[in-house]
């Protein structure tokens, strides 16, 4: 996994993908600026050795200290990892599936426990596209209108906490909008 990776906030008008706001890898600031539109964001201890290969259940319990802490918190019922490794056959399909604009009705909440994603929350006027990366923990709420790309050659796990998966379904708002933005690795 890419260990030299950094959190970053890139923040631009939603009509003007030319001009950033705002490009930040301050932590602190990332945290204020998100808080500030209604988003969590957190750095967290993530620390434990995943072997090659891990699975669902192996990455959960290196982590279920935290996952725990974050259900008292918050209430969730469900937990699932997504793991992707470098040279997945046919991500293609699957990274497009996710960069077009949608909503969830429940909250989408993510903790990297390895490699990177970016997520694009368009709030407002603004585009924030926040690249998470090992350590960090990004709670969107439901309805935020959102697109998360993985990049063209992804490496990443993360772990995703619902109260009801069945509300994380994807509802497409239709609008061209992720298409005008740069792209994680453009």
């Amino acid at each position: 996994m890419n260990a030299t990776a950094t959190t970053t906030l890139r923040v631009w008008n939603d009509n003007d993908p030319a001009t950033l706001l705002l490009d930040t890898t301050d932590g602190a600031h990332i945290a204020r600026e998100l808080a500030a539109a209604g988003v969590r964001f957190e750095r967290w201890a993530a620390d434990a050795h995943l072997a090659p290969g891990a699975d669902q259940a192996a990455v959960i319990a290196a982590y279920r200290s935290s996952i725990d802490r974050l259900i008292a918190q918050c209430g969730y019922q469900s937990v699932d990892v997504i793991r992707i490794e470098r040279g997945t056959p046919n991500i293609a399909p699957m990274r497009a599936k996710f960069l077009d604009e949608h909503r969830h009705s429940e909250d989408e909440v993510r903790f990297f426990v390895e490699g990177r994603g970016a997520f694009y929350l368009h709030i407002g006027d603004r585009v924030y596209q926040t690249i998470c990366v090992q350590g960090d923990l990004i709670g969107v709420p439901a309805g935020t209108k959102h697109w998360f790309d993985m990049g063209p050659d992804p490496e990443f796990t993360a772990i995703r906490l619902f109260v009801n998966p069945d509300g994380w379904v994807a509802n497409f708002t239709g609008e061209a909008i992720a298409s005008h933005f740069p792209k994680l690795d453009a």
